[in-house]
């Protein structure tokens, strides 16, 4: 019985880690781009931040980068701006 109980919560415990890698990957839209900028970094213009993130939703490399230099002119920190545009050109 006790080995049974050990295998099932193991078995569960797999499965949430499983779900807990994917769940960044769920939440990668521009929307979470721009929660990201503006939880992290309060002092962020919100329509700049916005306009940034809707520019790296499509995916292109130069969208992300058109993200980030916006952002950046905005002050917001270069390692932010990176993780967020990057997570907004992710479907």
């Amino acid at each position: 019985m006790l080995k049974r109980l050990a295998a099932a919560v193991g078995g569960l415990a797999l499965a949430l880690s499983g779900a807990v890698a994917a769940a960044p990957a769920a939440h990668a839209t521009p929307q979470g781009c721009v929660y990201q900028v503006l939880e992290q970094y309060p002092g962020a213009n919100p329509a700049v931040v916005e306009h940034a993130c809707l520019a790296a939703a499509d995916g292109s490399p130069d969208g992300v980068r058109a993200c980030y230099f916006e952002l950046r002119r905005d002050y917001v920190p270069a390692q932010l701006a990176l993780e967020a545009c990057r997570r907004a050109s992710e479907e």
